[in-house]
C-alpha cells in the first residue's frame, strides 16, 4: 500500500492511496477520511459513478465535517480498473470508468473487471489493515454507484449494516446503461443479469436485513425518466414488505451540488445504524 498525499481536514485526515489489488490485477486508487482520535472507527464506503475517480467524492461532496462530527471514517475507491493493458471503449458509461460493481464474466472485460469482488474483498481488507477502521461498516453511492451499493448490500448482508443512495440506476435491466453495460460485460442472457437489479433484489425479499433504505432523488435530473426509475424501487419495496425511504427534491439535477446538499443526513443515517 502506498499512501500517495495526505491532507488535515475538519481535524482528521484525508489520504490518498494506492494498492495492488488481486480482483483486478493491477493498481486500484481509493481515498480514506479519518475523524480525529484514535480509533479504530466505524465506516463508510462511498461508491461513485460513470466516468469518476476516487476523487470526485472526494473534492466536490463535503462530507467530512459530517463524518468527523459522528466519528465515522469514509473510504472512496475508483469506479473501475484503470490502465494501458486495461480494456476500455471509447463511450463514456463502458470501460474504464464505468465498472458497474460487477465482476465481468465476458471478454475482454472479465481479465480486470472484478469490481464486486475488489469492492468487497480487496478494498475492505486493505483499509482494515492499512488504517484504524473497525470491522464496521456500511454503503452509499450515486448514480452507477447508488446502482452498486444497493447491490452489494442485498447480495453481501454481512458485510454492511446500512445502505442508502443518490439518484440510484434502480433497475439497470430495464434501462439504457444497464442494458449496454450488462450486456458487455455479463453476455446476452439476461436472466444473469437479474443478481445486479437493486429493483429486483427488494422485490425478492434481500433487502430484508435493513431496517430502512434512503434514498434521495432530485426533480430536476436530466435521467430521472430514461435511466434511474426509482419508482421501480418504490414498488419493489411495497411488493416485498421492505420499509424504503425515498425522498423528492424539486429543481435538484444529477450533480454533485445536488449531493452536498443531503450528504450530511446520510452520513447520520448510517452513523446511527455503525454506532
Amino acid at each position: 500500500m502506498d499512501i500517495r498525499a495526505q491532507h488535515r481536514v475538519h481535524g482528521g485526515t484525508l489520504s490518498y492511496v494506492q494498492h495492488e489489488s488481486a480482483s483486478t490485477g493491477g493498481t486500484m486508487r481509493f481515498s480514506v477520511f479519518t475523524p480525529p482520535g484514535a480509533g479504530p472507527f466505524p465506516y463508510l464506503i462511498w461508491l461513485s459513478g460513470l466516468t469518476c475517480t476516487e476523487d470526485n467524492f472526494t473534492t466536490k461532496a463535503g462530507a467530512y465535517g459530517a463524518a468527523a462530527a459522528h466519528r465515522v471514517a469514509i473510504v472512496a475507491p475508483d469506479t473501475s480498473p484503470r490502465g494501458d493493458g486495461v480494456a476500455d471503449d471509447p463511450a463514456y458509461d463502458l470501460g474504464q470508468g464505468a465498472g458497474f460493481y460487477i465482476d465481468a464474466t465476458e471478454a475482454p472485460w472479465t481479465p480486470h473487471f472484478k469490481m464486486e469482488s475488489y469492492v468487497t474483498r480487496d478494498l475492505i481488507a486493505a483499509v482494515e489493515e492499512g488504517f484504524p477502521l473497525a470491522p464496521k461498516r456500511s454503503v452509499f453511492g450515486h448514480s452507477m454507484g447508488g446502482h452498486g451499493a444497493l447491490t452489494l448490500a442485498m447480495k453481501h448482508p454481512s458485510l454492511f449494516k446500512s445502505v442508502s443512495a443518490f439518484a440510484p440506476i434502480s433497475s439497470p435491466t430495464q434501462c439504457a446503461w444497464g442494458e449496454k453495460a450488462f450486456s458487455a460485460y455479463l453476455g446476452a442472457k439476461r436472466d444473469a443479469w437479474k443478481a445486479h437489479d437493486a429493483a429486483l433484489l427488494i422485490e425478492a425479499g434481500q433487502a430484508a436485513p435493513f431496517d430502512d433504505i434512503l434514498v434521495d432523488q432530485g426533480l430536476g435530473d436530466q435521467f430521472l425518466e430514461n435511466q434511474l426509475k426509482p419508482e421501480l424501487l418504490e414498488a419493489a419495496a411495497a411488493k416485498a414488505g421492505q420499509k424504503l425511504t425515498l425522498r423528492r427534491h424539486e429543481g435538484y439535477d444529477h450533480s454533485y451540488f445536488f449531493m452536498t446538499t443531503f450528504v450530511a443526513d446520510h452520513v447520520a443515517f448510517h452513523a446511527a445504524r455503525l454506532a
